[in-house]
């Protein structure tokens, strides 16, 4: 019989049932509990200690949760209660105090002030979960290790159950047969089985090699099984209450009125494929030489062998002597050698990229999609925004009986379409850095203790792929924010008396190999052939890895039915990427990622991390930090120190090697020590990495850690991390005596900031004013640019929910005056080719709105709009040295050759008044086409930040800003 909707709304509402916890808590075997633990010691200073997530704790809803937002614009409880509070800073940080904190900022203390307590439970006798009244965070208090772990893990189901199996399946490569065959499922689990296709032995086998690799290595697998038998359990009662998320049933797995179907259990084996998604997202970093390899033939196609090298060069910017970087000192690594051996360059157009996809039918073979979306809630019956928007216990009884008719009819037509557009954005999977972090030390504070503000961008999307909790429990004390499934740790926050966070370096990690193909007949081989030289010499098949997923249309998504296998090639050298020939021999160019086959390990120094015995200081947590495998800068805060360490597997590569372009995998050139049975090699020791402690301060926005550690593609002398460094700069050298809000105002300044307009705009007005401009509405422009700038360069209302920007006519006329100054400025000389191949390797601009910068929104040469980070990949570098040339400047590190006007100021400045000109008559409707959200020339709501809903739930837009998803606001006043 189905359950009353009264029971269905009691038990789902945060996606936990007091009833049937307490009917089921004795299911599992608890450990032995011990005496309740002493509360934590907390040393934050008064107003010391903040954080924020958006849009809310609770990211689950059940079947009639989800209807209710669709039909009446009901919210879950705590859905979305921190979205306005993060929005309001923007809006708001003008003449901030520390006291004003509280209205932006979760009091992020250790436990719940007993007036704030909302639930109190026990999923079983040896851990008890706190949530707050005010936003649902979990403060999980175990009295042993192991009932800590469980609870964390129930923690986690109840409030991220369906994006966590979102997140397994598309670590399996099977989301499309999971969550539908829309067109942005299809991209994102082919980018995953692409870059990181494992079969369950070889995420086994991980999971094995660390459990044996010591006593925190056994540990950590232990704590995984806890964690599982906390998710697991969390299914197996919500699935026998009917309390699970409704999105269950719109996808096809539970039927509403039978309850049959199933919700998988999760194994260690999801939590790697998890771990390796967010891993190669987020803490990737190399790769793309044969990209680099292509643009070297244009360059020396166009200029002759020599000095298309050294062009190549320069505008590659490996180790730029402009660039911002956060800490001083040299750290040497993975820069192009003076004399390199073995590199192996792809013949002028023989580069054929593999496609993973085979066997294609359905609507996979014709392209097919749902058509158009469901439309948001918002256009249904209310609208539903804001954090007071009522739960579906504040409907009308009448409006309570709708729903429970339309669940008991099955009648779910009002949430038809819900993923027709995929339950994750298309290029999710893209490597990206959008994190930053200001440490200032006490020297330069007014308390004389150190402050930080900091914080990862990890999108945008409702719920959160992030989420909040605090672990107390023995050897843990920890609260912060973690990954939705890998949450057994908390991977950025604080502990007893120190925070930490985390920004994407991006260091190279990766390196590309020619692969020799043979037949295994003993044939002419070709770059069709599939079967390759192993390191023996021996012609072996390339090894298969293959997921087959078949889709049909369901209630979420409405694709035609369809499927395909994905194929990904392994050698011992890597995936392949692509084939070609070198030098008349054809190959094939794998990729290889040092933390491949190692996903699991990074989780040591997580646990390091959480452990308040061995985080005592900023040297033990830099020492904690060489167990991450992964490529990011971790910063650090206590109440003595600030310090930056970058962590990664850095392989040590033989002498000669150039990571910088393809790597002939039997040249001897490569990484050193390398085991291709486990693909572990020799590494670099923690010291050779960038880290400093104590410094006046550290800024961090995804630039350059150091000198002498490789960058990427036009990593120079204009870079987004300048917005922070020059404000920050400044303020120390006045003598300003920092607060946590009055570094937070710099934050929050810098993330509404246009870095064009900021750095780049006062070259090209210089360059302008060189001469008269006689058109007087050109001249108007020019004034309006000027004075923006002279504003702060702001994309900002003049008030909250003004509808406009400041400025938002000369701020139209920025955006549409990039991508054609780009253009224009560059590719007379560079030629349209070699032009082409540039903004394949780096994008000419990342613009709020995602609709300009020479591509179309979506594309590779695009940002993606409605994302909030912006400005981090672009040309501004490029622009900025050359307009420097052209005027006669001494430029370090320049472009190797003028190019604006043919080097000729006069010509320089009619390339920028034309282009200006024609910028300024473009209409709005063209810079900004509108989408799903916005009509077009609706400049403010183009800029908006949408998160991207991963469930049944959607949110309102908020005003762009440019700063981390999760934010730290820190200071401590003691410590042990």
């Amino acid at each position: 019989m189905f359950p009353s909707l009264a029971r269905r709304l009691r038990i789902g509402a945060t996606g936990a049932a007091l009833a049937v916890t307490a009917a089921t808590a004795g299911a599992l075997p608890a450990a032995p509990a011990l005496a309740d633990p002493e509360p934590p010691a907390d040393y934050c200073a008064p107003d010391g200690c903040h954080d924020i997530l958006p849009p809310g704790q609770n990211g689950s809803a059940t079947l009639v949760e989800i209807l209710g937002h669709q039909v009446f614009g009901t919210r879950p409880q705590h859905s979305s209660s921190q979205l306005d509070m993060y929005d309001d800073l923007v809006h708001h940080y003008d003449g901030l105090t520390e006291e004003g904190l509280d209205d932006f900022f979760l009091d992020a203390s250790f436990g719940v002030d007993p007036g704030d307590v909302g639930r109190e439970y026990q999923p079983r006798e040896d851990v008890t979960i706190t949530r707050d009244a005010g936003h649902g965070i979990p403060h999980i208090r175990g009295t042993t290790r192991e009932g800590t772990m469980f609870g964390a893990g129930y923690a986690a189901a109840e409030d991220r159950l369906f994006l966590m199996d979102v997140l397994r399946r598309v670590g399996r490569g099977e989301l499309t047969s999971f969550a539908g065959g829309a067109e942005g499922n299809r991209s994102l689990e082919q980018d995953l089985w692409r870059n990181a296709p494992y079969t369950e032995e070889d995420k086994q086998a991980q999971i094995d090699r660390v459990a044996a690799s010591g006593e925190r290595g056994e540990q950590a697998l232990a704590d995984v099984d806890a964690y599982l038998r906390g998710v697991n359990t969390y299914v197996e009662r919500a699935d026998q209450g009917r309390y699970f998320p409704g999105e269950y049933v719109l996808t096809g797995h539970k039927d509403s009125i039978t309850n049959a179907g199933e919700i998988e259990p999760f194994t260690a084996t999801d939590v790697v494929g998890i771990a390796s998604m967010v891993g190669g997202i987020f803490g990737g970093g190399g790769g793309g030489e044969v990209q680099s390899a292509i643009v070297l033939a244009n360059f020396q196609d166009r200029y002759g062998a020599e000095r298309g090298a050294e062009l190549h060069s320069a505008w590659r910017m490996e180790n730029d002597p402009e660039a911002l970087v956060s800490v001083g000192g040299e750290f040497p690594y993975s820069g192009t050698p003076d004399d390199p051996v073995g590199e192996a360059l792809p013949d002028p157009g023989t580069v054929e990229h593999y496609g993973i996809v085979h066997d294609e039918h359905g609507s996979a073979l014709s392209g097919g999609t749902a058509g158009t979306p469901a439309p948001l809630a918002s256009t249904v019956e209310e609208s539903g925004e804001g954090a007071g928007a009522p739960t579906v216990e504040d409907l009308s009884r009448k409006q309570q009986r709708e729903l429970e008719r339309m669940v008991e009819k099955g009648d779910l037509s009002a949430a038809e379409g819900v993923f027709d557009d995929g339950v994750l954005p298309e290029g999710f999977m893209d490597p990206r850095g959008m994190s930053n972090a200001l440490l200032v030390s006490g020297e330069h504070t007014e308390s004389g203790d150190p402050v930080a503000v900091m914080g990862p961008q990890t999108g945008y999307f409702s719920p959160q792929l992030l989420m909040l909790q605090e672990l107390q429990g023995p050897g843990i004390s920890a609260r912060g924010a973690s990954f939705a499934g890998v949450s057994f740790y908390v991977q950025m926050g604080r502990g007893v008396d120190y925070a930490w966070s985390a920004t994407s370096a991006g260091q190279d990690v990766t390196d590309t190999f020619a692969v020799g193909l043979c037949e295994t007949d003993g044939s002419a081989p070709t770059t069709a052939s599939r079967a390759y030289v192993d390191g023996s010499g021996a012609c072996v098949p390339f090894e298969e890895l293959s997921v087959t997923n078949e889709w049909s249309p369901t209630v979420a998504d409405g694709t035609a039915a369809g499927g395909y296998t994905l194929t990904s090639l392994r050698s011992e050298f890597g995936l392949v990427h692509s084939f070609a020939t070198v030098d008349g021999e054809p190959v094939a160019f794998t990729t290889l990622r040092s933390t491949y086959m190692r996903e699991v390990d990074s989780i040591i120094g997580f646990q390091r991390f959480n452990d308040p015995d061995e985080i005592t200081s900023a040297e033990t947590f830099t020492e904690a930090a060489e167990d991450i495998g992964y490529a990011f800068n971790w910063h650090y805060v206590d109440d003595e120190d600030i310090a930056f360490v970058n962590s990664g597997a850095n392989p040590v590569r033989v002498e000669g090697t150039n990571p910088n372009l393809p790597i002939d995998a039997y040249s001897g050139s490569g990484w050193s020590g390398w085991d291709p049975g486990t693909n572990s090699a020799d590494q670099h020791p923690m010291e050779d990495h960038p880290q400093e402690v104590n410094p006046d301060y550290i800024v961090n926005w995804n630039n350059k850690p150091a000198r002498g550690y490789t960058s990427g593609w036009a990593t120079g002398s204009v870079h987004r991390g300048d917005l922070l460094d020059g404000r920050v700069s400044s303020l120390v050298a006045d003598g300003h005596e920092f607060t946590t809000a009055s570094l937070t105002r710099v934050m929050m300044e810098a993330g509404a900031a246009d870095l064009r307009a900021q750095e780049v705009l006062p070259l090209l007005l210089e360059v302008i004013d060189t001469g008269a401009v006689d058109d007087p509405e050109l001249a108007a422009v020019v004034e309006e640019l000027r004075l923006w700038h002279e504003a702060g360069s702001l994309r900002r209302e003049p008030f909250r929910d003004a509808g406009y920007y400041s400025y938002a006519d000369v701020i139209r006329t920025l955006d549409a005056w990039w991508p054609l100054l780009v253009r224009a400025q560059f590719e007379p000389e560079l030629g349209e080719d070699l032009y082409t191949q540039l903004t394949r390797a780096v994008q000419t601009d990342e613009s709020p709105s995602g609709a300009t910068g020479g591509g179309e929104p979506g594309s590779v040469n695009q940002g993606q709009p409605h994302r909030g980070s912006a400005f981090q990949y672009g040309w501004w570098s490029y622009v900025d040295k050359d307009l420097r040339t052209v005027l006669g400047r001494d430029v370090d590190g320049a472009l190797g050759d003028t190019y604006c006007g043919g080097g000729d100021l006069d010509a320089c400045r009619t390339v920028l008044l034309d282009t200006l000109a024609q910028a300024a008559d473009t209409p709005a409707g063209e810079v900004y086409p509108g989408d799903d959200h916005c009509s077009a020339g609706d400049q403010l709501c183009a800029d908006t930040v949408i998160h991207q809903a991963v469930g049944g739930i959607d949110m309102w837009p908020i005003a762009w800003q440019n700063r981390p998803t999760y934010q730290l606001v820190y200071q401590f006043s003691g410590g042990r």
